[in-house]
């Protein structure tokens, strides 16, 4: 939008009010070269005042735009006076101020309007009135009243165009922000519902637990039979907690998972198998690593994990690609991981909550995860994940 003059112009502002101003006043000179009997001769002293007293006002046409519509207006009243032949060379910084005026907006359609067809008959009116009118005239009178005209259009059809991108990029904004917070929402409430299954179910059993222990501590040594039997109901008890945290924990599972052996948590050590079952899928994915791999901590392993599962992911669901590159960089006290594509779709900057649930597990894992499209077109995650502090030389 245009600057409304309560704050510093940019200086690149400065530069190009200038050149407008500048361009202005020689165009303006120009209008006077022109003689009424259609001879060229050097711009009179007449010129000279039309084009410096209609260009002053120049810069001020954004804080002042109808003032400055005003006074270039008069300015071109005064030209066929002067003896000076009206054209739209000569009405160039009144053109100016029409555009400018009908960016602003400031007042309704048809209020610009009036002003505009105001501005457009007081700048024609004077020629009839100093003089007849010829053909060539006519002409003359036609093109300076048209001139003004499209420079309004063009001015209220530019600040229709700017509100309208505008009004787009605060619905993207808006959308942008309900989406985050819907799925901020979600996190909260599933959060809340696991930790009130955790506490109905097992903190029960912990507290008779804690509470059976205490009394087999303290006749351990006076009562042991006493102390036995606190002790086969202490076993009881935690039986029965771990039950119960097994049941909570299996709330989270899907419902047709079955309950399998315990395995260790996926890591990078699996990342082979895992490329494979994506090219398996039709997805080629090609790896590079940089620097000396290190062992994680579990958390971060699996986090690293997950993420290159997720951003595969939304590669094959979501890019116009077949194609896909992972990256890892081993640094001295951080690991990056990096997955590209050079896909050309749309929807997998919005891919659902995976984004969301990448930055969650990096952030939770003390580092952090961006995502975007690339300059070059495609899509890219990347990832950076502590390692852990590099052990001595002489360590065992």
């Amino acid at each position: 939008m245009t600057n409304t003059g309560r704050g510093p112009r940019p200086r690149g502002a400065w530069w190009r009010e200038g050149a407008v101003t500048a361009t202005a006043f020689v165009l303006c000179l120009l209008g006077g070269v022109v003689q009424v009997d259609d001879t060229l001769t050097a711009p009179p002293a007449a010129a000279y005042v039309i084009a410096l007293v209609s260009c002053a006002v120049l810069p001020l046409r954004h804080r002042a735009p109808l003032a400055a519509l005003a006074a270039t207006t008069a300015s071109g009243v005064l030209v066929a006076p002067l003896g000076l032949l009206l054209s739209p060379l000569i009405v160039a910084p009144a053109l100016i101020t029409a555009y400018s005026y009908a960016l602003t907006g400031r007042t309704e359609r048809r209020a610009a309007g009036a002003v505009l067809g105001t501005s457009v008959v007081l700048l024609v009116a004077s020629t009839p009135l100093f003089g007849g009118v010829s053909w060539q005239d006519a002409s003359r009178m036609g093109a300076v009243a048209a001139f003004p005209l499209m420079a309004g259009v063009l001015g209220h059809s530019v600040r229709n165009r700017r509100a309208y991108l505008a009004a787009v990029e605060e619905r993207a904004r808006r959308a942008e922000e309900s989406r985050d917070g819907e799925a901020r929402r979600r996190v909260a409430e599933e959060r809340v519902r696991i930790a009130r299954e955790l506490h109905d179910l097992v903190a029960h059993q912990i507290t008779l637990a804690n509470a059976q222990a205490t009394v087999a501590a303290h006749l351990f040594d006076i009562r042991p039979e006493q102390t036995r039997k606190s002790l086969r109901e202490l076993v009881e008890t935690t039986g029965h907690a771990l039950d119960e945290l097994r049941s909570t924990v299996g709330l989270l599972r899907q419902s047709g998972d079955t309950a399998g052996p315990a395995e260790p948590a996926p890591g990078l050590s699996r990342l082979p198998a895992l490329l494979a079952s994506f090219r398996g899928a039709g997805l080629e994915v090609s790896v590079e690593q940089e620097g000396t791999a290190r062992p994680l901590a579990p958390g971060v392993d699996l986090t690293a994990y997950r993420i290159v599962q997720e951003a595969l992911t939304n590669v094959t669901k979501h890019a116009a690609t077949g194609t896909a590159r992972v990256h890892l960089v081993w640094n001295r006290d951080r690991v990056t991981i990096t997955v590209a594509d050079d896909g050309e779709s749309e929807d997998e900057g919005a891919a659902g909550y995976g984004l969301i649930g990448m930055r969650e597990r990096a952030t939770a894992a003390g580092g952090q995860l961006s995502a975007g499209r690339r300059p070059e077109g495609g899509f890219l995650v990347s990832a950076e994940l502590p390692l852990p502090p590099a052990r001595s030389g002489g360590a065992p």
